[in-house]
């Protein structure tokens, strides 16, 4: 579930926003007043929303954008002669008055969009380092020398290794070599 943060200068209606996302079926992880406050909420988490007024006690919406970790998107919530002015890449815009339907709409696709990307990059093959290449490379080196096996045999050894005791391949191949090596 994606990570929603609501920071407006006043905090009852910060409030109200958090109730109308939670009655709606959205997770709120926090409510806040400042940018700061945004900030260090958003600091422990991967990804998310921040839903946020131009002007927040401390800054403004821009200056908590670039402060915002990588996978964080904002949601701007202001006048529409505001938002004339506000053409930030990575910045959603969405004029008050709020229409309920249109503003859980735009929190719907913004977070289909976030879950988007996760499962993307989950999808990503994981790339080795230079050292658990190495390491996978003289396991599979030392199981053909000793056990007579082929290049394929031994990685798809260390393949099945790996599966059955729930460890990386590199895990694997290092504890393969300490044992061949004693």
């Amino acid at each position: 579930m994606v990570n929603i943060i609501v920071a407006l200068p006043k905090l009852e209606e910060a409030k109200t926003i958090k109730n109308i996302l939670v009655r709606s079926g959205f997770r709120v992880t926090g409510v806040c007043t400042n940018g700061a406050q945004a900030i260090s909420q958003a600091d422990g988490l991967h990804d998310g929303i921040v839903i946020c007024g131009y002007k927040l006690e401390d800054m403004i919406y821009s200056e908590l954008q670039e402060c915002l970790p990588p996978g964080f998107e904002v949601l701007l919530m202001a006048s529409q002669r505001l938002l004339s002015e506000c053409y930030q890449e990575g910045i959603v815009r969405l004029a008050l008055p709020l229409k309920l339907n249109d503003f859980i709409n735009t929190i719907q696709m913004m977070t289909e969009g976030i879950e988007r990307r996760k499962r993307k990059r989950r999808e990503q093959p994981r790339q080795r380092s230079q050292e658990e290449a190495e390491l996978i490379r003289s396991a599979k080196v030392m199981l053909m020398d000793r056990n007579q096996m082929t290049e394929d045999e031994a990685h798809k050894y260390l393949q099945k290794c790996s599966m059955d005791s729930g460890t990386g391949m590199a895990e694997t191949a290092q504890m393969v070599l300490m044992m061949l090596r004693s």
